[in-house]
């Protein structure tokens, strides 16, 4: 089970990131020049309506916002990942999945917090990044 120090160790671990504190949620988001990668999420009342009406609910325990690149691959995670990713309405159409912290290990989290990351640098910084920091074997 991962835990938001296990996300904030990670996302300071690469170059260029900044932890900032988000004025209207309140959670921590780890953020590059080009953006944010991984953020706290906690529901809004309208998430918590809409979830409602589906017959869901938001689950207990600390969620972070995670890039994903692309549909095809927020998808891939929804399917293969069930009880560490998830998604709401709110996220139709968005290149990001949810994450359950308390239905993921520290290697899969580092994975897809690593692979948003990479996608929030320029392709320079994540050349070299990949050089010195070779991927590992996917978790199956």
């Amino acid at each position: 089970m991962a835990t938001l120090d296990d996300v904030r160790v990670i996302a300071l671990g690469f170059p260029g990131v900044v932890e900032r504190v988000d004025g209207h949620r309140g959670g921590a988001s780890w953020r590059t020049a080009a953006g944010a990668f991984v953020w706290q999420r906690g529901p809004s009342g309208r998430d918590l309506e809409q979830l409602a009406a589906l017959g869901r609910e938001w689950p207990p325990g600390d969620v972070v916002g995670v890039r994903t690149d692309g549909q095809q691959v927020k998808q891939a995670l929804l399917e293969s990942y069930p009880d560490a990713f998830f998604t709401i309405p709110h996220f139709d159409g968005y290149p990001a999945v949810l994450v359950r912290l308390d239905g993921i290990e520290p290697p899969q989290l580092r994975e897809v917090v690593t692979d948003a990351w990479l996608l929030k640098v320029p392709q320079r910084v994540a050349n070299e990044w990949l050089a010195q920091n070779p991927p590992t074997p996917p978790i199956a």
